[in-house]
């Protein structure tokens, strides 16, 4: 594949015999200039208008490597908004970098349908000791041949202030962060994982941009106050001088999908995204995505992660709605995660009922134009007629862990035995699959908040936020500091725990899972009929997917529990039971090997699991 099918107009484009077209959108400013610093010297260009604000320039004697800044109105040396590279970070000049000169080697990967994603969610810098993109490398077989994931989903990875940082306070949108290895990084592990046979997703960030090293208001209305989000500005999407602003965006989800090959987009919190525009920039995304896709000949998805619960974001632009391939089902990890840990503070006082989790497997959406506790109002609206691969379900995420107080994992609040519950409950679902780094074998590492601002005022107001919060959850103990790098270095994952007794044995089960998922066409995401019959006494769920060839089994009581119910003529071979020694169960306890009688009585133990197939 090509990778100058889309070519960015603004920034710093390097053309032939050592030179580079500069082109930035600064409309707040009189004049520009292009600074060249190298050492103790300084070349500087002026830059001529092209109108609507936009000043541009052509320079030779730019080779890629060469750093440089855009002067305004003569007074201040800012990087480049649409910068590729930021080798001294968020204050330091931007680099040139030349986006054909990496060698891929990828032009055998033609994609995978979204059907087929089991995504396993990453963050970069605590996925290994090192934390950068070249230490992922190794462990890819780890992820595609011993565990059966088939996509990683790479938190956000701009250039963020400091060394350390979840990726939502980017503020280099083009730049991927120095620290874990800069574009050639990023590169090389999305050319790896291709060649491994894993699609690639990359988080990013539409909804604000980050404090430290924002200079975007110097150039331009990037921002609004007409809105606001819970991490600051809104971004303009709709006011005056809104084209310019809705272009970066757009320019930057292209640039990701044909520069570095990614194969899908998680939208982040598109709920803070705010455009009362005739179409909405999440509708104006899909189109120009759609279009690359054609001319890559390869399938490209968008994913919103949204707590609005609307089926508008996912819903086809025929019935009104933006098209967008897929979108996080918070409901489904909310009712599961009530179920097996009896927790009903915050949003979780709308869930914890066995139906509710019934609603999630058949539905999607659970508070779906229902009153919610929590919000007091109705919220939602349900969704109708879209296939079950239009959500992406999980029993932990980075949120759900990194939003406690102490980052506790669901390893840390459940039982071993209800772990495996929540693995079945969303392997063998009918949505797409998410797991979080290190869940596969019950890592204890917490996912902790951590930062690294080297604004000392902002580091402060980051602590007194941590602060606040914890209070209001009624919190008395110890809270971790988030600028300090324990912190950060306690959230690291040790994947050699997953040897260890208890922890090799969840890690078989989901081996397990997964290899029975993508082994058996009924199912894959989206495939067939679901039903689901409830047992409220008994706290058990039996889903019958495949046309009703598939049973599975889930205990959410911590006590041993009866069923009686009714099957369909036939014989029905067990091919998976969470008692199993080798998924640390107690033999004495399992399930019958095969079940031939129409009516059928099953003694389950707590947080029991089991699949049954009805034979030819």
């Amino acid at each position: 594949m090509a990778s100058d099918l889309f070519t960015l107009s603004f920034g710093a484009n390097p053309i032939e015999n050592g030179g580079t077209r500069f082109r930035v959108w600064a409309p707040f400013a009189k004049e520009a200039e292009v600074h060249l610093p190298d050492g103790k010297t300084l070349r500087a260009a002026p830059m001529e208008s092209a109108g609507r604000g936009c000043f541009e320039a052509i320079l030779e004697g730019t080779p890629p490597g060469t750093r440089y800044l855009f002067r305004l109105d003569r007074l201040k040396n800012r990087p480049d908004p649409y910068s590729r590279c930021q080798p001294q970070g968020v204050h330091g000049p931007s680099q040139i970098i030349d986006p054909n000169a990496f060698d891929w080697s990828d032009s055998d990967w033609n994609g995978i349908p979204i059907e087929d994603f089991i995504i396993y969610e990453l963050h970069a810098g605590t996925f290994t000791a090192p934390g950068t993109f070249n230490a992922i490398l190794p462990r890819l077989n780890y992820l595609k041949n011993q565990l059966g994931a088939t996509a990683i989903e790479i938190m956000p990875a701009p250039q963020f202030p400091g060394d350390r940082n979840w990726g939502y306070d980017g503020v280099y949108l083009f730049a991927p962060h120095s620290g874990y290895g800069g574009p050639e990084g990023l590169k090389r592990l999305v050319n790896a994982c291709h060649i491994a046979g894993l699609a690639v997703i990359l988080d990013v960030v539409y909804n604000h941009v980050g404090l430290e090293g924002n200079y975007l208001r110097d150039f331009g209305p990037y921002f609004t106050e007409k809105y606001r989000t819970p991490w600051g500005e809104a971004i303009n999407y709709d006011g005056a001088g809104s084209d310019f602003v809705r272009r970066f965006v757009i320019d930057n989800a292209l640039y990701w999908l044909t520069e570095y090959h990614i194969d899908a987009l998680r939208l982040d919190a598109v709920h803070a995204i705010y455009d009362f525009s005739a179409k909405h920039i999440l509708r104006e995304m899909k189109e120009e995505v759609e279009k690359t896709s054609r001319r890559l000949n390869k399938p490209i998805y968008l994913i919103a992660e949204s707590d609005l619960n609307d089926p508008k974001i996912i819903d086809p632009p025929e019935r009104g709605g933006y098209g967008l391939d897929a979108q996080w089902n918070d409901d489904y990890h909310h009712c599961l995660h009530t179920l097996l840990t009896r927790e009903r503070s915050g949003y979780y006082r709308d869930f914890g009922r066995l139906d509710q989790m019934g609603r999630a497997i058949t539905d999607g959406f659970v508070i779906a134009g229902a009153y919610s506790y929590y919000r007091d109002r109705i919220h939602g609206r349900a969704p109708s007629g879209l296939p079950a691969s239009k959500f992406i379900i999980f029993a932990q995420n980075h949120d759900q862990a990194g939003n406690r107080i102490l980052g506790e994992r669901l390893s840390a609040l459940a039982p071993f035995e209800a772990l495996k519950t929540a693995a079945a409950a969303v392997l063998l679902s009918p949505n797409i699959p998410l797991l979080f780094m290190g869940e596969e074998y019950g890592d204890p590492a917490p996912f902790l908040f951590f930062t690294d601002y080297q604004d000392p005022g902002l580091a402060e107001r980051v602590r007194r936020g941590r602060r606040e919060e914890a209070i209001a959850f009624g919190w008395k103990g110890a809270l971790p500091d988030p600028q300090a790098e324990e912190t950060f270095l306690k959230s690291k994952i040790d994947l050699a725990l997953r040897y260890q007794e208890q922890n090799a044995a969840l890690f078989s089960f989901y081996r397990k899972l997964l290899s029975l998922r993508k082994s058996e066409a009924a199912l894959r995401a989206g495939a067939g009929k679901v039903s689901v019959e409830r047992f409220e006494d008994e706290q058990c769920l039996v889903i019958k997917r495949g046309e009703g060839t598939f049973l599975i089994f889930l205990s959410f009581n911590p006590n041993p529990a009866s069923l009686s119910l009714r099957l369909s003529p036939g014989t029905w071979e067990k091919r998976l039971d969470s008692e199993e020694k080798i998924f640390g169960g107690n033999e004495g306890r399992l399930l019958p090997a095969a079940l031939r009688e129409v009516e059928v009585g099953l003694d389950l133990s707590p947080y029991q699991a089991a699949v049954y197939n009805r034979a030819p």
